[in-house]
Formats: structure tokens, sequence, C-alpha cells
């Protein structure tokens, strides 16, 4: 598995010049997406709506507005 590019901005072109803001999206070369966020499992697994689950190895990672916002662009429709 390799990552084939970033999809949206750069943490350093969305303002991030430190280590302590980076969230990060990236395609990989099968087609999923990889995502660095904030781990938040713990805090948000208990407030999922009742038709969302997930599995014992998925965690739940929050990004910021912007940097999903940045990324729409690069998104493919399909």
């Amino acid at each position: 598995m390799h990552i084939t590019r970033r999809i949206g901005a750069s943490p350093r072109e969305r303002g991030s010049l430190g280590n302590n803001s980076c969230p990060d999206i990236f395609e990989l070369d099968d087609g999923r997406f990889a995502v660095i966020g904030t781990e938040m499992t713990a805090e948000l697994d208990p407030r999922l709506p009742p038709d969302a689950s997930r599995a014992d190895y998925e965690r739940i990672v929050v990004i910021t507005r912007d940097t999903l916002l940045r990324a729409k662009k690069d998104i493919p429709d399909l």
C-alpha cells in the first residue's frame, strides 16, 4: 500500500507551522483514503447515531473543518 497523493492543502498551507495541528488526508493506491486527525473514539463512540456502527479495529478520527473543505476540490465525485 502506498500514498499516491495528498487531498487538499498541506498543513503548512492551512497555517500550521509546527506539530500542534496537522490533520491531513491522503489517497492510497487502492483508492481508499487515509486520514491524520485527533483520535476521539472514546468520546464520540457513545454519541454515534443509532444507524452507525464501528468495528473493534476502527477508530473515530476528527479533522478540522478547514482540512475537509480544502480537500473537497480534490475528492472525486465517483
